[in-house]
């Protein structure tokens, strides 16, 4: 029996595309503009860990001094 297909973790994006004021993250997905122009090609795992680090930096797309 074949294991289930895990599916690919999904695009964060929420089509609000504007960078912060310091031009470090996304204020709609929280990506950098690296980050959002690999994605496409990214593996799994990448996906995951830039989903796994946008919760840390959601202060910083804040605006929020002192997260980062």
């Amino acid at each position: 029996m074949t294991p289930p297909v895990q599916p690919r973790p999904a695009n964060p994006c929420i089509n609000l595309c504007r960078m912060d004021a310091a031009r470090r993250y996304c204020q709609g997905c929280g990506r950098t503009s690296t980050e959002i122009g690999l994605w496409d090609g990214m593996t799994d795992a990448q996906r995951a860990f830039v989903l796994a680090a946008l919760p840390g930096r959601r202060g910083c797309v804040a605006g929020r001094p002192g997260t980062h």
